[in-house]
């Protein structure tokens, strides 16, 4: 460990320096399958050339001048996300958690704006939004949020995919919006029960809420749709992205319709570097490379492609509890802690991750072939195999 870095990490031994599409090398020279993706941000895979490319010229034209002037390549980036997801305006920050502080700030200024001088968000248990101190008091995780507090007030938490208990809160006159995520990602690769969202979006309609949607992890085609919304048909009134807009260069957008669209004004909110022309340019080569290689369509083909290898591999296993998710999306909950396979499949040359304590959590990147999903499932039932073979893991399990 190097000691000049804080301690917030629990790194694994290793450091990669080249990447290449869907795979990987470390400092060894030691190739890897990457079924992460940098946690869903590198869609494209490592080093696509026309990101590369797009980079490299814009960094040698422009890089940075502020939002205190006009930048053509973010005006050109909103035109295109909010023709994409039927939005109205975007907004453009550095990362996820911020995508998400401004829906939490246009929440407030909603309710503000209805003479509702503290108002309250739902949000639901398992979530994940963010480390700031507003994100992290959404997040229903109390591991995450254990030693922070006093968290920030205005959240109210209840089961994910439970309409009932949203309906529930309909009573409460400081209710002004709903943030949801339309998949889980840190809480497990959770998908919620068919019309779930349409009921939030006219329980908001109805109560004149803002339904807000953190698509940090699933939006950017990671579901097979271009936002995991579409799949039922809805609009939200807010959307939060991040990750695999930039394929790995870090920006965040937030984008509004509806009634959320005039709550900003000038000097409300704002970034220095957000939206600044280098990381634009980058996320207009990867909505270009997406839409040439067709990769929403690839991700819902080789999801189910996955989910379906991976089931046929683990039908056997009584300690397999469910093999789900949407597109390249896909968890694999085991009955027991399973932190342990995430080295083990390092040492076998793929890299995965595991939440929730016991989710395989699997977020390839968009491009991935045949062979590749083929190495991904036979890998990972290899090693559940041996997990719950183990008698350290029978132990556990008892």
């Amino acid at each position: 460990m190097n000691d000049a870095l804080q301690n917030t990490y629990k790194r694994l031994p290793v450091a990669f320096e080249r990447g290449e599409g869907a795979w990987l090398w470390d400092t060894d020279g030691k190739r890897y399958l990457d079924a992460l993706s940098g946690i869903a941000v590198c869609g494209l895979g490592h080093s696509h050339p026309k990101v590369a490319q797009a980079v490299c010229d814009q960094a040698s034209t422009l890089v940075h001048t502020s939002n205190l002037y006009r930048i053509p390549l973010q005006e050109q980036l909103a035109r295109r996300l909010c023709k994409l997801a039927g939005m109205d305006r975007a907004f453009f920050c550095n990362s996820g958690a911020e995508a998400n502080e401004a829906a939490i700030k246009l929440a407030r200024l909603h309710g503000r704006a209805h003479g509702i001088a503290e108002p309250k968000i739902v949000v639901m248990e398992g979530s994940f939004h963010g480390r700031t101190m507003a994100t992290l008091s959404a997040t229903g995780n109390a591991k995450v949020r254990a030693g922070f507090e006093p968290l920030v007030s205005g959240f109210v938490h209840v089961p994910y995919g439970d309409a009932e208990a949203v309906e529930a809160l309909t009573t409460d006159p400081d209710v002004v919006a709903i943030l949801v995520e339309p998949v889980t990602g840190e809480g497990g690769v959770h998908v919620p029960p068919p019309g779930y969202l349409q009921r939030l979006r006219e329980l908001a309609d109805q109560n004149g809420w803002l339904l807000m949607l953190d698509e940090i992890q699933a939006g950017i085609g990671r579901t097979g749709y271009w936002f995991a919304f579409q799949h039922e048909g809805i609009t939200p009134d807010v959307v939060s992205l991040a990750k695999g807009l930039g394929n790995g260069i870090p920006i965040g957008a937030n984008l509004v319709a509806g009634a959320a669209r005039e709550l900003f004004s000038p000097g409300m909110h704002g970034t220095t570097f957000g939206g600044n022309p280098l990381v634009c340019r980058a996320a207009l080569a990867v909505l270009d490379v997406m839409q040439d290689e067709a990769l929403c369509e690839q991700a819902a083909r080789q999801g189910e492609l996955l989910r379906n290898r991976l089931r046929d591999r683990l039908a056997e296993h009584t300690g397999v509890v469910a093999v789900r998710g949407r597109g390249l999306m896909i968890g694999v909950e085991l009955d027991r802690p399973a932190g342990e396979l995430v080295m083990a499949a390092l040492e076998r040359g793929l890299i995965l991750n595991v939440t929730a304590d016991r989710v395989i959590r699997l977020l390839p990147p968009l491009i991935i072939d045949d062979d590749q999903v083929e190495q991904i499932a036979t890998t990972v039932a290899a090693l559940v195999d041996a997990f719950l073979a183990s008698p350290q893991a029978n132990e556990v399990s008892t």
